[in-house]
């Protein structure tokens, strides 16, 4: 199938969720490879990665790890079901368990109402925690998301609770 691997370990200090990748990140073979997302730029900023557009790096160097709620590629994140974001939370959550990332932070509240089955869910800091590790939830970085630009990231990366 056409999709992005995870790229993820034992050590990392955030696990970044996003939805699920675009053609344009399955092709380019990392995600939020688009050119109006404003991932890289806002976590760089942040200080929650130093490289740009190199998930291994970002793993082995900065520890943070990568995956997706969905691993469907689509144009627009709204082609998924919440079938698609409950049966991908299911898979995260297990992978939590199994590899105890410090934080989890997901990348777009839509997919995550529609993968808890929740519309009244807001952005921040979750209830629920994935394998006992606290969640955040973020905009989606897309640029097709109006709600947000890259300070607005930025400064939610910042707030973050991880360790250096």
């Amino acid at each position: 199938m056409r999709t992005l691997p995870d790229t993820v370990n034992s050590k990392m200090r955030l696990l970044v969720v996003g939805l699920n990748p675009s053609f344009h990140a399955a092709d380019a073979g990392y995600g939020f490879a688009g050119p109006g997302n404003r991932f890289w730029s806002a976590a760089r900023d942040a200080k929650i990665v130093t490289k740009e557009r190199d998930p291994l790096y970002a793993l082995q160097v900065d520890r943070v790890g990568m995956t997706d709620l969905a691993k469907r590629p689509t144009s627009r994140a709204s082609e998924l079901t919440d079938l698609d974001y409950r049966i991908g939370l299911a898979r995260i959550s297990r992978m939590c368990d199994w590899l105890s990332p410090e934080v989890v932070c997901v990348l777009g509240i839509t997919g995550w109402r529609a993968a808890l089955g929740d519309s009244k869910l807001s952005l921040g800091p979750q209830s629920i925690r994935l394998g006992g590790r606290p969640v955040y939830v973020l905009p989606n970085p897309s640029g097709l998301n109006a709600h947000t630009n890259h300070g607005d990231l930025v400064r939610r990366f910042g707030e973050l609770p991880m360790s250096a």
